[in-house]
């Protein structure tokens, strides 16, 4: 690693957005991958370094450079819910479509999570396909369910999902659909929105 690469690291991970630019200047390798393949703005995403992040972004880096786990930047934000970091991203053109290990999208990992703030923010802000399915034969809906724990987080992401077109009938590879698993599990708040909209 160069002197500017480790220059550029210490920037990302100090969030210091004049650093990251002045180590760039110097010559470091704005793509530049670590023994993970992670490159600076991966780092920086996992981090929720949004200020080093915004100077990469501005400097050309890519938002969907995938490590050797799949992660990239705009997918890391759905697993850490980071709604700055999340728009930070956005003006790189992150493909909305690209797919993490699991063959989810940002939104599925945020749905499972309870990112409530997150859900919300890229529903309203990006185009983002909310009945993508993962290879779990998964849909966000049906993550916040299954892996969710049927509380209030969990409540407002499914009535976010719905309100944004969600499919409720789309069923799991085994056949049972949202408000199947909702009621076996006993979450009875989110079965009553999945009957709503049946």
């Amino acid at each position: 690693m160069s002197p500017a690469d480790q220059a550029l690291l210490a920037a990302v991970l100090a969030d210091d957005p004049a650093a990251v630019r002045a180590a760039l200047a110097d010559g470091a390798d704005i793509e530049r991958r670590d023994e993970q393949r992670r490159t600076p703005l991966l780092i920086a995403a996992a981090d929720d370094c949004v200020a080093a992040a915004e100077a990469l972004v501005a400097a050309g880096a890519d938002p969907n450079a995938q490590d050797d786990r799949s992660d990239s930047p705009w997918l890391v934000t759905g697993v850490t819910g980071s709604v700055r970091m999340m728009r930070a991203l956005l003006p790189g053109g992150p493909d909305l479509k690209l797919v993490n290990r699991f063959g989810g999208i940002s939104l599925i990992p945020a749905s499972e999570r309870g990112h409530v703030d997150y859900v919300r923010a890229v529903l309203r802000e990006t185009e983002i396909d909310v009945d993508h399915v993962n290879r779990l034969g998964w849909t966000a809906l049906l993550e916040a369910v299954i892996l969710g724990d049927g509380g209030r987080a969990h409540q407002e992401i499914v009535e976010l999902l719905i309100t944004a077109g969600a499919s409720p009938g789309l069923a799991d590879g085994d056949g049972i659909t949202a408000l199947q698993h909702a009621e076996r599990r006993g979450f009875d708040e989110i079965a009553g929105l999945l009957r709503a909209v049946r």
